[in-house]
């Protein structure tokens, strides 16, 4: 296990189990893998690699273990790269040892789940070390593929990164059409403080620099910082004086992270890490067939 998957933890158990059982009834269909089970013996033993064909970090892991699992508990696994895990092209990250149909089946399955979150893991990695010596923080956002947040945040975290709030409950995030509706920054505040628990945390998204003057006033804790250039942010820094958590947010990419970090933010938040980043390249290499 590397020292990044110990230090966050590992994925809820259930929320494996379900997500891969949906993935497989999915691609199983009404009929089931009928290419695999027209052309492979049914006692066949395959032996394979899932290996690394680029270079990245990789998230996933239990996922894809648990998808040639649920379709034969007796299929031998051995674990060699873990999440939070660095790996160079030709790495093995496990090797498989079990009935060949149940692997071939579950392979696409598998490899859907680890390389598009090793693909956020590696796209968050490289975003903090773009940062590194800076005080801030790569974070992600709510743009997230439905039905996989808890996944893709997990990756995020293993890729370095720090989570955003998950859901609609469990933090308040006010934005620009919540402030038009309610009528401003401090009305907006105003009506969030008498509505929720002492335990919510406020965040107010400002885009000008009176925004963040009015959000200082009533003394809100996290102030998003929307579409500002490095010298708005510059400023927006100057102005709060350490008073609250400030994070940048806003067409930030790889070539620009670090100018917004050098503005002296905390937090940088960056949707395309999971929804648009690219899958890693991730395969499964096997020893030819046996009874």
């Amino acid at each position: 296990m590397s020292d990044t998957s110990r230090m966050v933890g590992a994925l809820p158990v259930g929320a494996v189990e379900d997500s891969v059982r949906h993935a497989l009834a999915e691609d199983l269909g009404r009929a089931g893998d009928i290419t695999t089970n027209s052309v492979v013996p049914v006692d066949a033993m395959l032996s394979g690699t899932i290996s690394a064909r680029e270079a990245g970090r990789i998230a996933g892991v239990d996922l894809a273990v648990a998808s040639f699992r649920q379709l034969d508990r007796g299929i031998k696994i051995e674990v060699q790269k873990g999440d939070g895990s660095d790996v160079l092209p030709g790495d093995p990250l496990f090797i498989l040892n079990g009935n060949a149909r149940a692997i071939l089946t579950a392979e696409r399955t598998a490899l859907n789940f680890l390389g598009h979150l090793s693909g956020i893991a590696t796209a968050t990695h490289r975003l903090v070390q773009a940062v590194e010596g800076t005080a801030a923080q790569i974070c992600c956002t709510r743009k997230t593929t439905p039905g996989m947040r808890v996944f893709e945040k997990h990756a995020v975290r293993m890729g370095g990164g720090v989570n955003h709030r998950f859901g609609l409950d469990d933090a308040v995030l006010i934005k620009d059409n919540h402030l038009a509706m309610a009528g401003g920054v401090r009305q907006a505040v105003e009506a969030a403080r008498a509505n929720v628990g002492h335990m919510v945390r406020i965040e107010v998204e400002v885009d000008t620099l009176e925004q963040l003057n009015e959000a200082l006033e009533v003394g809100v804790e996290i102030i998003l910082l929307d579409n500002m250039s490095p010298e708005t942010l510059r400023e927006a820094v100057k102005r709060n004086e350490n008073r609250a958590v400030l994070e940048a947010s806003g067409g930030i990419t790889l070539e620009t992270v670090r100018l917004v970090a050098d503005a002296g933010v905390d937090l940088i938040s960056v949707g395309w890490i999971t929804h648009s980043a690219a899958c890693l390249d991730l395969g499964l290499d096997h020893s030819p067939l046996s009874l």
